[in-house]
């Protein structure tokens, strides 16, 4: 049997006694068998098929060997769990409820219903900081490159921007929006991302969703900060169906979107525009998404698309969105038609007024 580790660590994310368990996974299949033993296994196989005078003992012989020498070539996924921590001390109903790993992947950032934020030193999981960050639940949290600053979000109203356990500063997008009034909305979700081609740039990405639903439900809106300064530069009404996940592709290209109703959406992080949408692609709530690395260049996982990201949802259903390759037009084919333009519109003006040039 043939074992892989895996390179990444699973987390349970959703343990019900507020703890966090770290555990290995390997994938495992089967040594593949001589060829020549297999070829021969055949041949034997095709001279006993090919005697049909050959019954009763000769047969159950044959039988009998036949159910000895085959093996189980089913792959399978082999777990084990290396450690575990208590990461929410909710003295009532303690519920981890989000886990992030930092880039560079030497620390593990930690919330739950206790609104406090754990951060572990990996792989050690000795404990570094443990702060109050929010009154109330912590729904969701990311790191910036180079660990530099950790961003969360509350059900208190709050999206807070921290370096190491000090208050940096409290995102305020309701002061963008003067028409809609304050604690109207709340955040639900966060996501740094990078920007193609700009290799120092960084920028966040936050959803907001209204505190209370209306009969006439309001939009959710998807908003993009500059990753540094923390200034609100673009935000959009995303749907009035309530976002519950966001994603961010590695080349920070595009944004993923899931819904409570089950509905997948995928945004042009630039603009904000929305280029796919999927409603009620999962009869329940999605609550993750992640898009393929870009790295991955085998087209019989991503094929002839420009992007692809997976949904998990409470329907127990993961499925894939694939977005095919935009058409664009050749800058130097349009160039040579504005070429042609020029060049008709000037030989107009010279035969209606001779003499022109």
């Amino acid at each position: 049997m043939l074992c892989t580790s895996w390179i990444y660590i699973w987390l349970e994310k959703t343990s019900q006694d507020g703890t966090c368990c770290l555990m290995d996974f390997k994938y495992c299949t089967p040594k593949h068998a001589d060829k020549t033993a297999g070829s021969n296994l055949q041949q034997g196989n095709a001279r006993q098929r090919a005697g049909r005078g050959n019954k009763g003992g000769e047969d159950g012989a044959f039988g009998s060997r036949d159910v000895t020498d085959m093996k189980d070539e089913t792959a399978h996924i082999s777990v084990t769990e290396l450690a575990e921590v208590q990461s929410d001390l909710n003295p009532q109903d303690p519920l981890q409820k989000v886990v992030r790993f930092s880039p560079d992947f030497s620390l593990l950032v930690t919330g739950g219903t206790d609104g406090h934020i754990r951060v572990w030193e990996f792989p050690s999981l000795r404990k570094k900081f443990d702060f109050k960050a929010h009154e109330g639940e912590i729904e969701d949290l990311d790191i910036s490159q180079e660990n530099k600053h950790l961003v969360t979000v509350g059900r208190d109203f709050a999206c807070s921007v921290w370096s190491s356990n000090q208050l940096v500063m409290g995102l305020e997008w309701h002061e963008t929006m003067p028409q809609i009034a304050e604690k109207t909305y709340r955040y639900m979700a966060c996501r740094f991302g990078k920007v193609e081609d700009q290799k120092d740039a960084l920028r966040l990405y936050t959803v907001q969703i209204p505190h209370k639903r209306d009969r006439k439900p309001p939009p959710c809106y998807l908003t993009k900060w500059d990753g540094k300064s923390f200034l609100p530069m673009l935000s959009t009404p995303c749907g009035t169906e309530v976002i519950s996940s966001l994603a961010v592709s590695d080349s920070g290209t595009f944004l993923g979107l899931g819904t409570v109703t089950g509905s997948v959406a995928i945004f042009i992080a630039f603009s904000l525009q929305r280029l796919y949408y999927v409603q009620e692609s999962h009869s329940f709530v999605v609550t993750d998404l992640a898009f393929l690395p870009d790295k991955l260049n085998d087209r019989n996982i991503k094929g002839n698309n420009e992007t692809a990201m997976f949904s998990v949802a409470v329907d127990s259903r993961c499925q894939v969105h694939a977005v095919p390759n935009r058409r664009s037009f050749p800058i130097w084919l349009l160039l040579f038609f504005c070429g042609l333009m020029v060049a008709g519109v000037v030989l107009f003006l010279q035969y209606i007024f001779p003499g022109f040039i």
